[in-house]
């Protein structure tokens, strides 16, 4: 897949020519889908999200023409905003200031 075409319309390719039995799993966004498309032959399968189908559906459909089979929503359960987003690290934790003994005692 052509990456400057897929930034043009504003999509992810997150897995490219997967295996849609270790790839396609509920940690995924549910704005991710599956694309169907023969190379050469072969039967191929990508996961995909943007924030339209039609995004995913007009890259695959430019690109690939007739050999673009079909396209289905992923397994995935996960909220976008909430995918792929790393865990918040600990706050750092404030260093309290020794108090100078006053000369006055």
């Amino acid at each position: 897949m052509d990456k400057d075409i897929a930034r043009d319309r504003m999509i992810s390719i997150l897995h490219e020519n997967c295996d849609l039995k270790k790839d396609n799993n509920t940690k995924l966004p549910y704005t991710a889908y599956v694309t169907e498309y023969v190379v050469d032959g072969e039967t191929r399968y990508d996961l995909a999200m943007a924030h339209s189908v039609t995004d995913i559906f007009d890259v695959y459909y430019d690109k690939y023409k007739k050999d673009f089979i079909s396209m289905k929503q992923s397994e995935g359960r996960i909220a976008p905003a909430r995918w792929n987003v790393n865990p918040p690290s600990e706050p750092k934790k404030k260093r309290r200031r020794k108090r100078k003994e006053s000369e006055d005692e």
